[in-house]
């Protein structure tokens, strides 16, 4: 996907619940690009995690969306609200395979900006691994 997009300010909160464990939150303020492509919204940014750079992509929908991510970690998540679905985490030791099971999946758009929020419970082996908010804030950057 090389579209030209829009230089936006994300403001990204992902909240995670381990089945054996307690809340853990994590905020971010990132630069990226929204692209709408054939009617479909998109996000892309990057973020550097443990020296190294990790590019997402999230199609932004209320329905059925995805997050790829490349470079320092390999992933692909879907999310759909109607049924379980199959995705994958490549590590050093082989891919993983995931099933995500999505509770919550909103995208609002507005002139300039959006939120997109989901909720799902991450399943490994069969066994959920715990229990995952996303959130992301979106602004245009004014040129």
């Amino acid at each position: 996907m090389n579209d030209v997009g829009t230089e936006v300010k994300i403001k990204l909160v992902s909240s995670i619940i381990p089945t054996d464990g307690e809340l853990e939150t994590y905020e971010m303020w990132l630069q990226g690009t929204f692209i709408e492509k054939s009617g479909t919204h998109y996000l892309r940014y990057e973020e550097v995690q443990e020296n190294q750079t990790i590019r997402t992509t999230v199609k932004l929908t209320d329905s059925q969306s995805f997050i790829m991510r490349s470079g320092g970690v390999n992933m692909r998540l879907p999310l759909n609200t109607t049924q379980k679905e199959r995705g994958r985490y490549d590590s050093t030791y082989g891919t993983i395979p995931l099933v995500t099971k999505t509770h919550q999946l909103s995208y609002e758009r507005q002139e300039a900006s959006g939120q997109f929020k989901t909720q799902y419970d991450l399943i490994i082996g069969g066994s959920s691994v715990g229990n995952y908010t996303l959130e992301i804030n979106y602004t245009e950057v004014e040129v």
